[in-house]
C-alpha cells in the first residue's frame, strides 16, 4: 500500500481528466446547431450524439464504481482515459452522423469508467470532517468547465470547425494520463463479485426507456413498427427496470453482492442525495439546448457570442465553489444546497421570461449570472451530504451509484428536452420551416422573421421543464439531515485500510490527533 503524504496532487491530478470529461458536454451544447448542418442531419439525430453518450455514460457507472474497488480507482481512471482520448480522435474523424454517433457511445464508455474513481480517490483519503474542501474542489471544476466549455466551443467551431471540439481532448487526454501516473497512489482494492444478470437488466430497461421517450414525437407517439408503439417500449422500459430492483432486493436477501446496493439507501442523506442529484442531472442538460437554438437560430449570434453570455454563471461559480466547500464541513450542507437549487430554478424561469424575439441580448446575462451563483452552492453541498456517511469500503459502490443517478438524470433530461421541444415546435410553428430544428430538413439556412415570435415562445416553454425539476430537487434538499459520525475513519483506517491517508495540508495524521477529531466530530453529532 502506498503512503498518501499528498492527497492534494493526488486530487487535482484527477480533476483534469474530470474536467475534460465536463468540457466534452458543454462543447457539444454549443456546436450542435453547426453539427446538423456539417452533417446534413436534423435535430433528432444531433440530439442522439449527446443521447448516446450519456446513455453509454450513465448504464456502467455501477459497475465501474465496483471495478475501480476490485482493481483499484487509479488502474481503471487509467483505461477509461485512453478510451475517452482515443474516441474523442474517432468523434472529430466521423464522416457522418451514425459515425459521430457510435464513437459518442465509445467516449461516454471511457467517461463511465473515470468519473467513479474520482469520487471514490476523495472519500478514501480524506477524512470525513476535511472532505468539504475537496469537494469544493470538485464543484469549482464543474463550474470552470462550464465557462471554459462553451467559450472554447465557440472559438473552434467558428476558428476551425466543429470537428475541433473533439480534437481538443487528445492533449489534455495525454496531460491528464501522465498526471495520474505520477501523483496518484494506489489504493487498497477490495474483493468483489458482478452481477451480470443486472447489468443487463438495466441497460435494456435504460435504453427502452430513454429510446421511446426521445423518438416519441417521431414517430407521433404512435406504432414504431409492427406491433412495436413508442408507448410500449416507454413502459417495457419501466417494467425491465423495477424487475432490476426487484432482482437486487432479491439478491441483497440471498447474501449475493448485488449491482445496486439497496442497503445504501437506508442512509437518509445517501437516498435524498440521489434524489436531489438526480433533478441536477436533468436540469443542466436540458436547460441549454433551447437557450442555445434561441440565440443562434432566432438571435443569429455565432457559437462563441452565444457561449460568452455564460461567462456570469460560469466565472460566480468558480468562485463560490471553494468558499462553500470550506463551510460545509462545520454547517449542515441542506442550506447551502437548497439555497443553490431554488436560485437556479430561479434564474430558469426568468430567462423563459426574457425568451422573445425582439429581448437585449445585455438582459441574459443577469440569470446567467444567478445561475453562477445557484451551482456555487449546489455542487459541493449535495455530493458531500450524500457521501459523507459511506465507509471506506463502500466508496466505490457509493460513488458509482451517486453519479448513475445523476447520469440517469442527465439521459431522461435529454431525451425530455427534445421530445418537447419537437412538440412544442410542432404546436407553435404552424408549419416547420425547412430551415428550422424539427422541420423536415437539416438547419442549412436562417429562420425566417415571420417564424422568429413562435420559435422564441417553443424554446420559452420548454425551458419550464428543468425549471421545474430542478425547483422539485430543493424540496428534497430541504430534509437532508446533520451528517453522521462515519465508523472507520480512526487511526487504524487512515493508515492501514487506505494506506495511511493523511490530511487536507499534506501533512501525516498522528494516531491522537485522529482521535480528537473523531471526538469532536461525535460531539457535532450529538448536537
Amino acid at each position: 500500500m502506498e503512503n498518501v503524504t499528498k492527497p492534494w496532487p493526488a486530487l487535482w491530478s484527477l480533476v483534469v481528466g474530470f474536467f475534460m470529461i465536463l468540457i466534452d458536454t458543454t462543447i457539444v451544447s454549443v456546436a450542435n446547431p453547426r453539427i446538423m448542418e456539417g452533417l446534413n442531419t436534423d435535430i433528432n439525430a444531433v440530439i442522439w450524439v449527446t443521447s448516446a453518450y450519456l446513455l453509454a455514460y450513465a448504464v456502467p457507472l455501477l459497475i465501474t464504481g465496483r471495478l475501480g474497488d476490485r482493481f483499484g480507482p487509479k488502474n481503471l481512471y487509467l483505461t477509461g482515459l485512453v478510451v475517452f482520448t482515443l474516441a474523442s480522435l474517432w468523434c472529430g474523424l466521423s464522416g457522418d452522423v451514425t459515425m459521430l454517433i457510435a464513437a459518442r457511445a465509445v467516449q461516454g464508455l471511457g467517461a463511465a469508467m473515470m468519473t467513479p474513481q474520482t469520487m471514490a480517490v476523495i472519500t478514501r483519503i480524506f477524512p470525513p470532517d476535511r472532505r468539504g474542501a475537496a469537494m469544493g474542489l470538485w464543484g469549482a471544476t464543474a463550474g470552470m468547465a462550464i465557462l471554459v466549455g462553451p467559450i472554447l466551443g465557440g472559438v473552434l467551431v467558428d476558428g476551425l470547425g466543429w470537428e475541433w471540439i473533439f480534437f481538443v481532448n487528445v492533449p489534455i487526454g495525454i496531460a491528464a494520463f501522465l498526471l495520474v501516473m505520477r501523483f496518484v497512489p494506489t489504493l487498497t482494492t477490495h474483493s468483489h463479485t458482478f452481477d451480470v444478470l443486472g447489468v443487463v437488466l438495466s441497460a435494456v430497461g435504460m435504453f427502452l426507456l430513454v429510446f421511446g421517450i426521445q423518438e416519441g414525437q417521431t414517430y407521433k407517439w404512435g406504432t414504431v413498427a409492427g406491433p412495436v408503439t413508442v408507448w410500449g417500449l416507454i413502459i417495457a422500459g419501466i417494467v425491465v427496470l423495477a424487475a432490476f430492483v426487484a432482482w437486487q432486493w432479491l439478491l441483497e436477501r440471498r447474501g449475493g453482492e448485488p449491482l445496486l446496493p439497496l442497503g445504501l439507501f437506508k442512509d437518509r442523506n445517501f437516498s435524498l442525495g440521489n434524489s436531489t442529484i438526480m433533478a441536477v442531472g436533468f436540469t443542466i442538460t436540458a436547460f441549454p439546448l433551447p437557450t442555445i437554438f434561441y440565440y443562434q437560430v432566432v438571435r443569429g449570434l455565432t457559437p462563441t457570442q452565444s457561449a460568452l453570455l455564460m461567462i456570469p454563471m460560469a466565472v460566480l461559480s468558480g468562485a463560490l465553489a471553494p468558499f462553500v466547500g470550506k463551510l460545509i464541513d462545520r454547517v449542515n450542507p441542506r442550506w447551502f444546497a437548497a439555497f443553490g437549487l431554488v436560485c437556479l430554478s430561479g434564474a430558469l424561469f426568468w430567462t423563459a421570461s426574457l425568451l422573445g424575439p425582439d429581448t437585449p441580448i445585455w438582459m441574459f446575462l443577469l440569470p446567467s449570472a444567478l445561475q453562477g451563483v445557484a451551482n456555487g452552492f449546489i455542487w459541493g453541498p449535495v455530493s458531500n451530504a450524500t457521501t459523507r456517511n459511506l465507509p471506506p469500503r463502500q466508496a466505490g459502490a457509493g460513488s458509482g451509484v451517486f453519479n448513475t443517478t445523476r447520469q440517469i438524470g442527465a439521459v431522461l433530461g435529454s431525451a425530455a428536452i427534445a421530445a418537447l421541444i419537437q412538440s412544442r415546435l410542432a404546436a407553435e410553428l404552424p408549419v416547420a420551416p425547412a430551415g428550422a430544428p424539427g422541420g423536415e430538413a437539416s438547419m442549412t439556412g436562417v429562420l425566417p422573421e415571420a417564424l422568429h415570435a413562435g420559435f422564441s415562445t417553443a424554446m420559452s416553454q420548454s425551458i419550464l421543464l428543468p425549471a421545474c425539476a430542478i425547483l422539485l430537487g430543493a424540496v428534497i434538499a430541504l430534509f437532508f439531515g446533520k451528517p453522521k459520525v462515519v465508523e472507520g475513519w480512526g487511526a487504524k483506517a487512515v493508515t492501514a485500510a487506505d494506506g495511511a491517508s493523511k490530511a487536507a495540508d499534506g501533512q501525516q495524521i498522528a494516531p491522537q490527533e485522529t482521535a480528537s477529531q473523531e471526538n469532536a466530530s461525535q460531539e457535532a453529532g450529538r448536537q
